[in-house]
C-alpha cells in the first residue's frame, strides 16, 4: 500500500469516527469541476525539452471528487479526496489532493448561503509522460475556498465553488533508460467546481 492511499484510509477512518460521535449533522458530497495549474519547469528541462509549456498540462480538465463532513448553520468541516490528470506537449501529469476544509456560512436568503474557508493537506503529482520514467512526489497544499450554497431540501444541497491552492509537489523527466531532462514543480492550481451533498 502506497503511502498516499494509508493517508487517504487514515483520514476515511478518522472522519468515520468523528461523524459517528458528534452531535452535528453529517454530510457526504460528490463533486466536478475543471482545475487548471501552474507549473514551474527547471531550466534543464527547458533546455532538453525546448521550452514546453507545462502550465497547460492541466488547463481546465475535469476534476472529480468526494467529500465527508459535518456541518450546522455556521459552518462546516470536512475531508475530501479529489484527482484530476491532463496531457499537452508530449507531458502527461495526474494530481491528487487529499484535504482538510473548515468553512463559515454567510447566509444571505431564507435557503442560501455564501461560504468561504481554508484548506490545509497533501497533494500528490505524478508525471507519465510518453517515453519517460514514471514518477511522482506528494507535497503540501495549503490555500482557500468560496462560493455559494443552495438548500434544495431538508437534507440536500447544491453548491458552485472556487478553490485555490498552494503547493510543492515536484516531479522529475527523464527518459525511459537514459538521463534525467529537467524537473516540474507544482506551484499553484485553481479549481472551479459544482458539488451535490446530502446531509445524513
Amino acid at each position: 500500500m502506497t503511502t498516499f492511499k494509508k493517508l487517504l484510509l487514515a483520514f476515511t477512518v478518522m472522519g468515520a469516527s468523528v461523524a459517528a460521535h458528534a452531535a452535528d449533522d453529517n454530510f457526504a458530497s460528490l463533486t466536478f469541476g475543471q482545475t487548471s495549474d501552474k507549473v514551474k519547469k527547471s531550466n534543464a528541462l527547458n533546455a532538453n525539452l525546448n521550452n514546453p509549456n507545462a502550465d497547460g498540462v492541466i488547463g481546465k480538465d475535469n476534476t472529480w471528487g468526494v467529500r465527508l463532513g459535518q456541518q450546522n448553520s455556521q459552518g462546516r468541516y470536512y475531508a475530501t479526496y479529489d484527482n484530476v490528470s491532463g496531457s499537452h506537449n508530449g507531458i502527461k501529469l495526474r494530481q491528487e489532493n487529499l484535504l482538510g476544509s473548515y468553512d463559515l456560512f454567510y447566509p444571505v436568503g431564507g435557503s442560501t448561503k455564501l461560504f468561504g474557508g481554508a484548506t490545509a493537506g497533501l497533494t500528490k503529482l505524478t508525471q507519465d509522460s510518453p517515453g519517460f520514467s514514471r514518477d511522482s512526489d506528494i507535497g503540501y497544499a495549503v490555500g482557500g475556498q468560496l462560493g455559494v450554497l443552495q438548500q434544495v431540501s431538508q437534507n440536500t444541497s447544491v453548491e458552485l465553488g472556487y478553490r485555490y491552492l498552494r503547493s510543492n509537489a515536484s516531479t522529475e523527466m527523464s527518459e525511459r533508460g537514459g538521463s534525467k531532462q529537467g524537473s516540474l514543480d507544482l506551484t499553484s492550481s485553481a479549481q472551479t467546481y459544482l458539488s451535490a451533498n446530502y446531509a445524513f
